[in-house]
């Protein structure tokens, strides 16, 4: 493990240098790998595991489009694509990839097959930092551990056909055998992660439900509507307003500072821009401070938890999830939106 120096506060992390994918091919070359679940991580983590050369079995509700995606995917009935229950049967490994609210149902199945020396892996600190109101409480004799992409299972799966990477936590949060460590290093490795940098299950669930609901996707979307409505109050058109609002944000500037910073990204824009830039971030960041001092508080308090499972164990949240993203949708910020999408070089072709 390195020590590396992050805005001079060292952390540990590990590279793939010093733990190659021929080291964890062999700690784990006599693991049967079972990914249950095959929604948002599944697919991402098990196609890049198996394509690294390890042993993966796929569990999923036979009878559903995730059981036929994975069908389409490769993935053989009876050879390494089985029901849940199966392949918790004959994983050594479970890694444990359904939705939170799916993890919460799903748990007296899964919690009967974790027999002594196995492993429950997650991806999200979720289940078993809020296992009082989750009933997540493993046995004992498991590791527990955890690999948590930074980023979506689409975007996993995408870096690693590029042949780059998602950057990565891990966390031990139980080690019954001696070996979660290089159980939970090996896995962080073949799912295809960049770097690791660790964490513990609370830290982890703590910064991934503030950065969903902060800068990653709620703030981000209120900040685009909030400039979208105010230059379409003051008379620009749909296009001109999406395109200073959205399209340039994603297509010029992101790439920018994900290249080499946000100074990087300044410095590649106009005195007139850098210099409106450096004199309103400040403003913007003591507007939204308090509102993410209540975020985080809402977060560790256990709220943000009980509301998401509360929504999303209703036998109709799919449908009212899917009407509220076609809301999203359907507004003249997004619909103008995919009218620009469409005009981009590279889709007139």
């Amino acid at each position: 493990m390195a020590k590396m120096n992050f805005g001079g506060v060292e952390e540990n992390v590990v590279t793939r240098e010093e733990f190659p994918l021929s080291k964890a091919r062999e700690v784990l070359k006599d693991e049967v790998i079972a990914v249950i679940g095959y929604g948002v991580q599944g697919p991402g983590q098990s196609l890049n595991l198996k394509d690294n050369g390890f042993n993966v079995i796929v569990g999923q509700r036979k009878d559903s489009k995730t059981w036929d995606k994975a069908v389409a995917d490769g993935w053989v009935p009876g050879k390494d694509l089985f029901d849940i229950e199966e392949a918790c049967k004959r994983g050594t490994i479970i890694q444990y990839l359904l939705s939170d609210a799916g993890q919460i149902a799903v748990w007296p199945t899964v919690k009967k097959h974790l027999t002594a020396g196995k492993a429950l892996y997650f991806s999200h600190g979720f289940g078993i930092t809020y296992n009082d109101r989750t009933g997540i409480v493993p046995p004992a004799d498991v590791d527990v551990i955890m690999i948590a992409p930074k980023g979506s299972g689409t975007s996993l799966r995408r870096l690693f056909l590029e042949g780059k990477g998602l950057n990565s936590s891990y966390a031990i949060y139980q080690d019954a055998t001696g070996r979660a460590y290089d159980r939970v290093i090996a896995l962080g490795i073949g799912v295809g992660s960049g770097y690791l940098f660790e964490t513990t299950f609370k830290k982890e669930v703590y910064s991934d439900l503030t950065g969903e609901r902060g800068s990653l996707m709620g703030a981000i979307q209120g900040l685009f509507a909030a400039q979208y409505q105010v230059l379409r109050e003051n008379g620009h058109t749909p296009s001109e307003a999406f395109n200073e609002t959205v399209e340039e944000l994603s297509q010029s500037l992101m790439p920018l500072i994900a290249e080499n910073g946000m100074d990087w990204m300044y410095a590649n824009c106009s005195t007139t821009a850098q210099r409106g830039a450096l004199d309103w971030w400040r403003p913007f960041r003591d507007a939204v401070l308090p509102v993410f001092r209540k975020l985080y508080e809402s977060v560790k308090s256990g709220n943000e938890a009980q509301i998401s499972i509360d929504a999303n164990s209703k036998p109709d949240y799919r449908e009212k999830l899917n009407a509220e993203l076609k809301e999203l949708r359907e507004s003249e910020m997004w619909k103008a939106g995919a009218t620009v999408r469409d005009l981009r070089p590279e889709r007139s072709k």
